[in-house]
């Protein structure tokens, strides 16, 4: 097993296309060709943590934040991401992050947070636009079913938790086929009549090769006409954060003590008690103050992120409770998330939860 099939498994997961454009998200240090004997997962990737690979006989990391954020113009190790580098390149160990890809998948970092905190009816709070594609195509009425599944198999068709979606009408195409065309109907020079199927199929715009691929390979014309559109809808499946209820309302009071135990943090920060009881819960791994009015848009009583400055939390304006359980703690979870998807594809490879914490603040009680 190589790196590279790895790599290719986790962007199934995490397409890398969903990654904000400020992130650095992609093998970032080592060769995809190389063999792969093990994979350490990491929250973050610290000196510590790169011997903690090489002395359990790991060869590649799987961080959740880049190590390689911002552009690196030496690497002299007067820098600890440079002594990073240095260190990992020493041992032979590549490193890849799955950051805000991981972060903006409906089964991702808020999903687990969702998960920890048993909240149902979950959805994306802020879904993403322009991430889908149509295409429309033509097809004649015996081959329909054919057609339709090969773009199945590649990926079209699946909107929410449906699948082999579609939309056919029916109607007549013409054509006549040229001197050097070889036609599965008709002949060379006449004109010719079909009746066709039109079809009409979505899928996220990544996958537009394959779904194109597979509709050339099916189509029993020589040559396939078809649309290919984006479209402006939000895609339910891709965005930031995740909304969702309790399964019975609880006193306020009871869910930050329940909180901070399911979450493992040693302090909240939160803005003031202003509902006796709460139900409707947003959620954001991370720094996700940028999500506060989406929060209060869907009416949520508490909305759980981290790295909330001062003044952010004037803006709660007793529409929400603001719940800040820091950023190392929203997203520590990812590790057991990450292992999850990794264990159950390669169940022969060796798989570790790496044992080092690498929250960098620390608080005196």
């Amino acid at each position: 097993m190589k790196i590279k099939d790895a790599v290719k498994y986790l962007e199934t997961i995490a397409p890398p296309v969903y990654q904000e454009t400020y992130d650095n998200s992609g093998l970032l240090v080592g060769s995809p060709k190389s063999d792969l004997t093990g994979i350490l997962i990491t929250l973050d990737v610290t000196e510590v943590v790169i011997d903690e690979a090489a002395n359990s006989g790991l060869n590649m990391i799987v961080a959740h934040h880049p190590l390689i954020f911002k552009g690196v113009k030496s690497i002299t190790g007067a820098h600890w991401v440079e002594r990073c580098i240095v260190s990992a390149i020493k041992k032979d160990i590549a490193i890849y992050a799955i950051h805000t890809n991981l972060d903006n998948v409906s089964q991702g970092v808020n999903a687990k947070i969702a998960e920890k905190l048993n909240l149902t009816n979950t959805k994306i709070l802020s879904p993403k636009a322009g991430t889908l594609s149509k295409l429309v195509t033509f097809v004649p009425k015996e081959n329909k079913d054919a057609v339709l599944e090969a773009m199945y198999e590649a990926g079209a068709g699946e909107i929410g938790n449906y699948d082999h979606c579609s939309f056919s009408s029916e109607g007549h195409g013409t054509f006549r086929p040229g001197d050097q065309s070889n036609p599965t109907l008709g002949s060379h020079g006449m004109d010719e009549t079909v009746s066709e199927n039109r079809l009409e199929v979505i899928f996220p715009s990544f996958r537009s090769g394959p779904v194109i691929a597979a509709l050339n390979q099916s189509h029993p014309y020589e040559e396939v006409a078809y649309d290919l559109s984006s479209l402006d809808n939000k895609n339910q499946d891709v965005g930031s954060g995740i909304v969702g209820e309790l399964t019975e309302p609880m006193e306020t009071a009871a869910f930050l003590r329940h909180l901070k135990q399911t979450m493992q943090t040693d302090v909240i920060r939160h803005t003031q008690i202003h509902k006796d009881k709460v139900k409707k819960i947003a959620v954001c791994g991370g720094a996700g103050s940028f999500l506060l009015g989406k929060a209060k848009s869907v009416n949520a009583d508490v909305f759980i992120t981290g790295d909330f400055k001062y003044h952010e939390f004037f803006e709660a304006d007793n529409d929400i409770m603001i719940a800040d359980i820091g950023h190392y703690e929203s997203e520590q979870f990812t590790k057991e998330l990450l292992y999850g998807f990794i264990r159950n594809k390669f169940s022969d490879l060796k798989v570790i939860e790496s044992k080092t914490r690498t929250n960098p603040v620390h608080y005196l009680f």
